[in-house]
């Protein structure tokens, strides 16, 4: 109620009944309410010690000075247009939702144009579909006033998308402590030209691993190693990264030996790897498991065949599968619940996935081959049936290894060793298996096995150690389990390595050992809401006096990290990077090459899977697009968006074509991602 309001009252002659109004004084006036749009994304956490009110960012989760009349909502209206956290397109959303309340909803053409340009890059719409006249004509009778752009405003619209995205993305890179880790590979696409893929995986400023495609562009020929090593050196540059290069993944071709090569001679010219690049190169073990089992699939016999080509048969028309599912009428508890699926030769999972699916049915093969004399010769006998489940009881393993190595949203590296160590193991004792066809097919694949992971790679084994639940104490087991003999010097030869390593870190790094009265506050901001604040005290002064007596006593980071007890944990997969970001303050070194090691991706999937994404992009419909532009719509939906928003589209598109198979990596139809030689 307004003082207006109170003359008036007062003056109508209200009387002594009147006088209650009166008590809208000024120190008791009611606060207005936030109206500003900003507060969908900010939350008031009240005032600070200053008395100065503080929000917090709902994405990044920063705090700021805002509310009251001093500092207002500028501040953070500013930061949501650099917020990496919070979409663009999301708050223009949250502006249309209000508008809608509100009943009087008006159009901004900048905030449409955004949220279309997010539509386009999103859905892959090719850009002129603004032309359509009967889309146009929609979007009139929609909105009038709304002034639809054309195909070459939306062009430039993405452009300066991609610009901004790369402008805010470099600044990260940029800005992070620890280092990068890259993969890399090249696509062909429909139109004959080639492409190249550089992604970046890092540990961000959240700890949380992220990653993030830096370019998808053009790569004319030739496709040597010394010319890809001199295009890789030049994207880094442009991204100002160059320095700040930790490894690289790549495939098993040839000309990638080559590459890393030159590569690593150019940057360690410059004095930007660690121990002169030891570490550097990191093959692809999705490459290498796949040319492991290739090899003892090739003994598999004439089940597998038979198999492959039942199902073609049974496909290959609809009258033969309505016959085939009536089958399961003659048989009691039988229901067809998996289809059939075919597999991709170069892929082996996808063979698994195809024996897996069929095995369920053997029973209404026996009963179709009844009904149908030309299937006779495609049904498997007892005997190769009982041969296949063996196959597949064998392969399952390696089905799950590759499915871990596969995923876009991979893990942190520190599980990598142990799947591995079991893959040796399954192995070794396949060379004991009473069935003759898993002991020859553990033959083949050993061989393999011993030319490309004999040694395991250290880096794998840096990750295991990093893990708070394992440490060393885990490798001794694991190379006990595999020769007890030599168990020991591998376990030496790691822990060499990896205090190497932490020299280079610890002589780089300008941290040193926190006071006890900070690490006393960093606990107690860290477990306050937890136990009290005297018990707080108490508990963070031993833990500094602790770390400082244990520092005096010449010991680092690496000796007390090792020297702790392991972490007891039920869990089978827990949040490393949130166990390091809970103890930094203990290791601020350590958790810096921990960053580091743990964000090493150990195949090339995350760059091939881009591959999927271009070539909706670019395909036999839509050829005439530029390179440019096409590295433009990838990369902003990748830095937008993510992978897992075009896996997730992807799996939709699969569902509603009626695939019975899906490799996680993209289409069947549209890359291969083993096509590469045993060349090593």
């Amino acid at each position: 109620m307004n003082s207006e309001t109170v003359s008036n009252l007062v003056t109508t002659g209200v009387g002594s009944e009147a006088a209650p109004v009166e008590v809208d004084e000024p120190s008791s006036k009611r606060l207005r309410p936030a109206t500003s749009d900003v507060w969908n994304f900010f939350k008031k956490l009240g005032p600070d010690k200053d008395g100065v009110e503080r929000a917090e960012c709902k994405g990044c989760k920063k705090v700021f000075k805002a509310g009251g009349k001093r500092y207002g909502t500028s501040t953070i209206k500013r930061h949501l247009d650099s917020c990496t956290q919070i979409k663009h397109e999301d708050i223009g959303q949250t502006i249309a939702e209000l508008q809608l309340k509100m009943g009087s909803l008006k159009i901004d053409s900048g905030v449409a144009r955004d949220m279309f340009d997010g539509y386009v890059v999103a859905g892959d719409k090719p850009f002129n579909m603004v032309d359509d006249r009967r889309f146009r004509n929609w979007v009139k009778y929609i909105s009038p006033t709304l002034k639809l752009p054309s195909k070459n405003t939306v062009k430039a619209d993405i452009v300066k998308v991609y610009k901004r995205e790369a402008a805010k993305l470099k600044k990260i890179l940029v800005s992070i402590p620890n280092r990068i880790c890259l993969t890399s590979d090249l696509w062909t696409s429909s139109t004959n030209e080639g492409f190249i893929c550089l992604t970046a995986h890092f540990v961000d400023e959240n700890w949380k691993l992220q990653s993030k495609i830096l370019n998808f562009c053009h790569m004319p020929p030739p496709h040597t190693g010394f010319e890809l090593s001199s295009k890789i050196f030049t994207l880094l540059t442009e991204w100002k990264v160059d320095k700040k290069i930790f490894s690289i993944t790549l495939d098993n071709a040839s000309s990638n030996d080559t590459c890393v090569e030159h590569l690593k001679s150019t940057l360690d010219v410059h004095g930007s790897l660690l121990c002169g690049g030891e570490f550097f190169h990191v093959r692809c073990s999705a490459h290498i498991l796949n040319l492991i089992v290739q090899d003892g699939m090739k003994i598999c016999g004439d089940a597998v065949s038979k198999i492959r080509e039942g199902i073609k048969f049974l496909r290959k028309s609809e009258s033969r599968m309505v016959k085939f599912k009536e089958c399961f009428e003659d048989i009691e508890g039988l229901e067809y619940t998996t289809a059939l699926c075919l597999d991709v030769p170069t892929r082996w999972n996808s063979l698994y996935a195809m024996l897996a699916s069929a095995i369920p049915y053997k029973k209404a093969f026996e009963m179709y081959k009844v009904k149908e004399a030309g299937f006779r010769e495609f049904c498997p006998s007892s005997d190769e049936w009982r041969r296949t489940e063996k196959i597949c009881d064998f392969l399952l393993p390696f089905y799950e290894t590759t499915k871990l190595m596969s995923g876009t949203s991979y893990p942190t590296s520190n599980l990598y060793f142990l799947q591995v160590w079991q893959i040796q193991l399954i192995l070794m004792n396949s060379l004991k298996n009473d069935e003759v066809l898993i002991r020859n097919m553990g033959e083949k694949m050993m061989i393999k096995f011993n030319k490309y992971w004999e040694e395991y790679s250290v880096v794998l084994a840096f990750g295991a150690v990093l893990d708070p639940r394992f440490k060393l104490n885990t490798l001794v087991h694991c190379y006990n389990e595999i020769d007890p003999i030599s168990a020991k010097d591998k376990v030496e030869l790691v822990k060499s390595k990896l205090y190497k390593l932490f020299e280079v870190y610890d002589q780089n790094s300008s941290t040193t050992v926190e006071s006890s009265s900070q690490l006393s506050s960093n606990f107690s901001q860290a477990t306050s809401s937890a136990i009290g604040t005297q018990l707080i005290k108490i508990v963070g002064d031993l833990m500094s006096r602790n770390q400082e007596a244990e520092v005096k006593s010449g010991k680092n980071q690496l000796d007390i990290y090792l020297s702790e007890a392991t972490l007891f944990c039920n869990d089978a997969i827990i949040d490393v990077l949130q166990w390091w970001k809970d103890n930094h303050h203990r290791f601020p070194t350590l958790s810096l090459m921990a960053r580091d090691l743990l964000s090493i991706p150990i195949t090339t999937v995350a760059s091939e899977f881009a591959f999927s994404m271009g070539s909706h992009v670019l395909n036999k419909y839509r050829s005439r697009l530029l390179s440019d532009n096409v590295e433009a719509v990838i990369c902003t939906r990748n830095w937008i968006r993510g992978y897992d928003d075009f896996e997730e589209d992807k799996d939709q598109e699969d569902i509603a074509k009626g695939e019975g198979y899906s490799s996680g990596v993209g289409s069947n139809d549209v890359i291969d991602l083993y096509e590469d030689e045993d060349e090593n």
